[in-house]
């Protein structure tokens, strides 16, 4: 009988295929030789099984695991192939989206380095423009400015978690900002109002809207700095009878914990929209 089969290495090198790889497809019931030889336990296929190899490649190419393959060859049915694929399309444009978030992240943690080598000396006052930017965030669980920089590790943990909840990836928490509103800030009252991360995924809920336009802006990189540079702000734009037109945004543009482990370092740009008389 075995005379007309095909020993398991000819079979391997006919598919382009290991012989580990069809000894896995036997113990997985995916594809059975033909015959074994009962005294030396080698493995005999037949040609026409090349089909079936053809098919479990053709799946494998389409993105389906060795269990769903499984799964279709039990079955044998059209419509197992079509659930098992409605899903794996559902699944690489997930991933196709996550991509894309990564991408985007990598874009402005680009930018962020590349505006933190070239940007005034800390304490600079600018006026900049800044394009529209969304982003997604919750009310501040506490005012960390009455306290210190583990006041605002706290608030940070809890809107991590958030974020984890929300299906937002861990790279989206490098580019937080936080703000005050704009009536408190005027008042010298600083008050957090919320913490958010900035986004380009139009497709989560709850994105809000930072429009185009000026901004007074002044650049730092040591957190315990903010509300001195923050008032500098504030006056600057008094003395220049800026028009404060929105809330106040601090923004951590990038993160450099690579130079002490003890703290983070931040470098954050301090920003505030302005109308002019």
């Amino acid at each position: 009988m075995k005379e007309d089969l095909i020993p398991i290495g000819k079979m391997s090198a006919m598919n382009h295929i290991s012989i580990a790889t069809l000894r896995l497809y036997d113990e997985k019931n995916l594809l059975k030789p033909r015959y074994i030889d009962q005294q030396t336990g080698y493995r005999y296929y037949d040609i026409q099984q090349n089909a079936r190899l053809d098919l479990i490649a053709y799946m494998k190419e389409l993105g389906m695991s060795l269990s769903e393959i499984s799964e279709v060859l039990k079955r044998g049915d059209v419509e197992a192939i079509e659930d098992i694929l409605v899903r794996k399309n559902d699944q690489i444009y997930e991933q196709i989206q996550e991509l894309k978030e990564r991408r985007d992240a990598v874009k402005r943690a680009i930018m962020s380095l590349e505006r933190y080598r070239k940007s005034p000396t800390t304490g600079t006052l600018v006026l900049e423009f800044i394009d529209r930017r969304y982003i997604w965030g919750l009310p501040c669980s506490e005012n960390f400015y009455d306290g210190d920089i583990k006041d605002y590790e706290r608030v940070l943990f809890k809107f991590r978690n958030a974020l984890s909840e929300n299906n937002f990836n861990h790279i989206h928490t490098f580019n937080v900002g936080t703000s005050i509103d704009k009536n408190d800030f005027i008042n010298g009252n600083l008050k957090a109002k919320d913490i958010f991360i900035f986004t380009k995924n139009h497709d989560k809920t709850k994105l809000q809207v930072i429009d185009s336009g000026m901004f007074a802006c002044i650049y730092l990189d040591n957190y315990d700095d903010e509300i001195e540079y923050a008032n500098k702000l504030r006056d600057f734009c008094i003395e220049n009878n800026y028009q404060i037109a929105g809330d106040y945004i601090c923004e951590v543009m990038t993160e450099f914990n690579v130079f002490d482990s003890n703290q983070r370092n931040m470098f954050m740009r301090l920003q505030i929209p302005v109308k002019f008389s």
